[in-house]
C-alpha cells in the first residue's frame, strides 16, 4: 500500500470531480435539440460525474486496488456531505431557484452514496480482472459496469416510489412525461433523467480512453502493493 501523500492527487482529482458535480448537477443543460429539450434529461453534472470512473481507474492502474479503494471511500463521504450541505448553500445563494426540503436530501444522500460506493467498487473489482489483458478492456468495462450500476441505483433510490420508505417521492420526478423527453411512449420524468444520465456516462467512458492512455504510458511500471 503506498503512502498516502503519494495518493493525494487521486484524492484531490475524486474530491474535484464529487464537489464539482454535486454543483452542476442541480443546473439542468438548456439547449434544444430539434423537439428534443435537453433541460427534460440532463443536468451539468452528468458531464464531469463520470471523470470518477477515470480517477479510480487510474489510481488502480498505479497503485492497485486496494489504494483505489481507499480513495473510492474518501468520494463516498464527500457524496454524501455534499448531497447534504451543498442545494441549501446554492438555494441561498440565489444560484438555484427551488428548495430541497430536510427529508428529501436525506434520500438524496442516501442515494448518491449508495450509488457511487456500489459502482466504484465494482470498476475496481472488474479492472483489476481484466487488467493484465490489452490496456483498453480494464478501463473500459469497469467504466461501463460502474455506470450501468450507479445509474440504475441512484435514480431508483432517489426518485422511485418503491423506496419512499428513505423519504418523501418527488412529485414533479413521478409526473408522466414523454419518454427520453420527445418519444410518444409516457413514463416517470425520472425514467428519462436516468436514459440521459447513462447515455452521456458510456459517452464519457470511452472517450476517456484518451486522457487515460496518456497518463498511464507516462508510468513506465504501476506501483502496487
Amino acid at each position: 500500500m503506498p503512502r498516502f501523500a503519494a495518493c493525494l492527487p487521486f484524492v484531490a482529482a475524486m474530491a474535484l470531480v464529487v464537489v464539482a458535480s454535486n454543483v452542476l448537477v442541480q443546473f439542468p443543460v438548456h439547449w434544444q435539440v430539434g423537439r428534443l429539450a435537453l433541460a427534460d434529461i440532463l443536468t451539468w453534472g452528468a458531464f464531469t460525474y463520470p471523470f470518477a470512473f477515470l480517477v479510480t481507474d487510474l489510481a488502480n492502474r498505479r497503485y492497485g486496488p486496494r489504494a483505489a479503494r481507499g480513495i473510492v471511500f474518501v468520494g463516498f463521504v464527500l457524496a454524501v456531505a455534499c448531497s447534504m450541505v451543498l442545494p441549501p448553500l446554492l438555494y441561498g445563494a440565489g444560484l438555484i431557484t427551488f428548495e430541497t426540503t430536510a427529508d428529501r436530501l436525506v434520500r438524496i444522500a442516501l442515494a448518491s452514496g449508495a450509488a457511487f460506493l456500489t459502482a466504484q467498487l465494482l470498476d475496481v473489482g472488474v479492472f483489476n480482472r481484466l487488467r493484465r489483458r490489452s490496456w483498453w478492456r480494464a478501463p473500459v468495462f469497469g467504466s461501463l459496469a460502474g455506470s450501468v450500476v450507479d445509474t440504475a441505483i441512484f435514480f431508483s433510490a432517489a426518485f422511485a416510489p418503491a423506496f419512499a420508505v428513505l423519504g418523501p417521492n418527488d412529485a414533479f420526478a413521478l409526473e408522466p412525461a414523454p419518454l427520453a423527453g420527445f418519444l410518444p411512449l409516457e413514463t416517470a420524468r425520472w425514467v428519462s433523467w436516468a436514459i440521459g444520465d447513462l447515455g452521456v456516462k458510456l459517452g464519457i467512458a470511452v472517450v476517456a480512453l484518451i486522457p487515460y492512455r496518456l497518463i498511464a504510458a507516462r508510468w513506465a511500471q504501476p506501483v502496487l502493493a
